[in-house]
């Protein structure tokens, strides 16, 4: 999981997502819409991602949305409160 997570800005909150899921369509929309700035990774154009995804779940699936934190962290389908108050606590 670290080689992934390593060519990524670590500064950076890192949404990993697929072009069909309505959770993460949602959480993109929040996210804009509170101006809080996030990169936007593919897991079906891009394995590594997928596999990244796949360890942070722990369980082998891929669910998501799965975020990487700035602060290194990840979260499995997080609600847009639970994201805006692990930020406020790396900030």
């Amino acid at each position: 999981m670290a080689d992934y997570a390593s060519q990524l800005d670590p500064d950076v909150l890192v949404m990993f997502s697929t072009p069909w899921c309505g959770y993460c369509k949602r959480l993109k929309l929040l996210l804009d819409s509170d101006g809080i700035p996030f990169v936007e990774v593919n897991i079906e154009a891009d394995p590594a991602a997928e596999k990244f995804v796949v360890e942070a779940n722990g369980d082998g699936t891929t669910t998501v949305p799965t975020l990487r934190f700035p602060d290194g962290s990840t979260a499995v389908n997080p609600t847009f409160a639970q994201v805006k108050d692990r930020l406020a606590q790396s900030a």
